[in-house]
């Protein structure tokens, strides 16, 4: 995750002017008032969340289809407009025009530790990417235990499995937000979901993936570090072969997208992202117009998997069922 701090000059307490830290170059101050605003109308809504239990809920559509098998794979710190039509991307890009995508989806915030908090707990627990608490809220993986359902994060370069510790490049803690959650750091067979993601192709083989997996993977793979040249031939490589599966094609759903944009992006919080929905369920070169954030992604997982019981603001979030066949 890129770190943004502005520089924000102000004339009797009010901003007039906001500069990038490390450019000097400066930001439209729309820009910023559009981020404080969301951030406000957010810290309301988890307020109305409850600090653990379970907030508002909304019944789960209809029209959800329900899957054996949910996957969720995430990239780092681009722009939509930078991964769409982008060359050095052809396979995400391949994926984006046969399947369902996202074109107004907006991550909630920055850094990246808002916006995986957000797709565990539907709620940004932290703005800070150093964060070591623990946190007992209401969570996915409370709600998929409760509703005997099976999960795994899927962690590449992670030094082992049931690590909860610091990073290890090039794995980052960050981007494990199950590392995070009580229900894991209190619970050895919990722990034990998070492995490394080399285990992923041996439970493909075997059939024995898990009803939810969570796919990060390491910083040189994921946009963060490397190309995203490098991202999308891992991509290619790692989830071509889940595609391909019967595992997936059967009963399968894949949600492909990035934490945040670019960090002088700060629409809706984290800026425009690009996210892309895969199943054999989907309705076909499919672009929705609609506004989503990642709650919607964390309801999406849930409701996709059986559970009726959303975390945080995912439980009132507006469902992403347009994507599937039967809309």
């Amino acid at each position: 995750m890129r770190r943004f701090a502005a520089n924000i000059r102000t004339h009797s307490g009010i901003p007039t002017a906001v500069t990038h830290p490390s450019t000097g170059k400066p930001a439209r101050i729309l820009k910023l008032v559009s981020f404080l605003s969301t951030m406000v109308a957010l810290a309301l809504l988890q307020l109305a969340c409850g600090s653990h239990g379970i907030g508002p809920q909304t019944p789960v559509s209809p029209n959800q289809p329900s899957f054996s098998h949910v996957i969720l794979v995430m990239e780092e710190n681009h722009s939509f407009s930078e991964v769409i039509g982008n060359s050095a991307m052809p396979y995400l890009n391949s994926l984006a025009s046969q399947y369902g995508l996202a074109t107004q989806y907006f991550a909630n915030g920055h850094p990246s530790m808002p916006n995986y908090l957000m797709l565990t707990t539907g709620q940004m627990e932290s703005f800070d990417d150093n964060f070591s608490g623990t946190i007992s809220d209401d969570n996915i993986v409370r709600e998929l235990v409760n509703a005997g359902k099976s999960w795994k994060a899927y962690e590449e370069s992670i030094p082992s499995p049931g690590y909860l510790g610091g990073d290890v490049a090039p794995y980052v803690r960050r981007h494990n937000p199950f590392s995070y959650l009580s229900d894991v750091q209190n619970d050895p067979s919990q722990a034990a979901n998070i492995v490394p993601f080399s285990q992923f192709a041996s439970d493909l083989s075997s059939n024995t993936l898990p009803q939810y997996s969570f796919i990060s993977p390491d910083v040189n793979d994921d946009a963060h570090s490397g190309t995203l040249s490098a991202a999308d031939s891992w991509l290619q490589s790692n989830i071509a072969p889940l595609l391909a599966s019967s595992t997936f094609q059967n009963s399968g759903l894949l949600i492909i997208t990035f934490d945040e944009s670019e960090d002088t992006d700060v629409e809706h919080g984290g800026g425009h992202v690009a996210t892309i929905v895969i199943s054999s369920k989907s309705k076909m070169k499919y672009q929705s117009q609609s506004e989503y954030q990642h709650q919607s992604t964390l309801r999406l997982v849930l409701a996709a998997s059986g559970v009726d019981r959303f975390p945080g603001l995912s439980g009132t979030a507006p469902d992403m069922t347009e994507f599937f066949t039967g809309q």
